[in-house]
């Protein structure tokens, strides 16, 4: 087992498993998928302060009102923001459950990478 496979061992059919990792299998409404385009992070950033209108969004990204729509579409199905009705418009939030969830996942993996690393350390000997 080479260093790199103890430290970050994945797992088929776990959510960063070896299928995932090659690409084959792609769940719709992966937040890590949805955050993986610059723009979607743009506004995230920007829900951070609170919440906005697309047209607000759309002032504020470099990209159309249309695109905008499609990129809070995306952040909604992966549970990263929510809408809600007001008036004619819709007011984007973060929605706090689904980052949450996000950030678990990844302190959950780190920590087990972190653990394993240490291990690894331990038990190596210099060559």
């Amino acid at each position: 087992m080479r260093f790199y496979e103890a430290v970050f061992r994945v797992r088929p059919g776990f959510p960063g498993g070896s299928e995932e990792l090659m690409g084959s299998v792609k769940a719709p409404g992966d937040p890590f998928d949805a955050l993986g385009d610059s723009n979607r992070r743009a506004i995230i950033e920007l829900l951070v302060s609170g919440g906005r209108s697309v047209r607000e969004i759309a002032e504020a990204m470099p990209i159309s009102r249309p695109a905008v729509s499609r990129h809070l579409r995306l952040l909604r199905e992966a549970g990263l923001v929510t809408e809600e009705p007001v008036g004619r418009c819709r007011i984007y939030r973060l929605h706090d459950a689904g980052v949450e969830e996000a950030r678990a996942y990844l302190t959950s993996i780190w920590t087990d990478a972190a653990n394993r690393f240490r291990l690894v350390a331990e038990n190596t000997e210099p060559e």
